[in-house]
């Protein structure tokens, strides 16, 4: 067995564990949410960009060209200026693309919802750390401790607005 095989188990937290059990099921739930149409989209999506789809238009492509140029005898040629293939290749190229896009569009709207809820935990987190840094600092005070230095308890016990700090990423854009 492998040294990653033989390696014990870690195991997580039980909270840790409750929060993905949880992410899990709203995954399940979402995707039997998803209409037939966004389900065929991400489908499509996924077999255009596999290696079987490489290979079977490879094939496909491969022999209709060779046997309409004459090089592979097994049938008469019914393409010899490859013009009908020409188009069907134009016409799935528009319907891939379009599944594609419509499933980058999906993945876009699951991309803002993680990336909302991240924000709505970090600034929780944030919200939560600065009141215990302030619980921290009064603790200290009441037990006559002397704070380091190069500790900043103003700075810590400050409550950061989000907007303020988008505001600041817009200026220094802007710089």
């Amino acid at each position: 067995m492998s040294e990653a095989g033989n390696a014990k188990r870690e195991e997580v937290s039980e909270p840790l564990a409750n929060n993905v059990e949880a992410l899990m099921r709203r995954r399940e739930r979402e995707a039997e949410q998803e209409i037939i149409t966004e389900r065929i989209a991400a489908r499509m999506a996924d077999f255009t960009g596999s290696v079987w789809s490489v290979l079977v238009h490879g094939v496909i492509f491969g022999l209709w060209i060779l046997i309409n140029v004459g090089l592979l005898p097994i049938f008469e040629p019914w393409d010899p200026t490859l013009v009908v293939l020409a188009m069907i290749a134009s016409v799935e190229a528009i319907f891939l693309s379009t599944f594609v896009l419509m499933n980058q569009r999906r993945q876009a709207r699951l991309d803002e919802d993680r990336a909302e809820l991240t924000l709505q935990i970090s600034l929780l987190a944030e919200h939560e750390t600065t009141k215990l840094a302030s619980l921290l600092m009064a603790i200290a005070e009441r037990l006559e401790v002397d704070v380091p230095e190069d500790v900043d308890a103003e700075d810590l016990t400050k409550t950061v607005s989000p907007e303020g700090v988008l505001e600041e990423i817009r200026r220094k854009r802007r710089d």
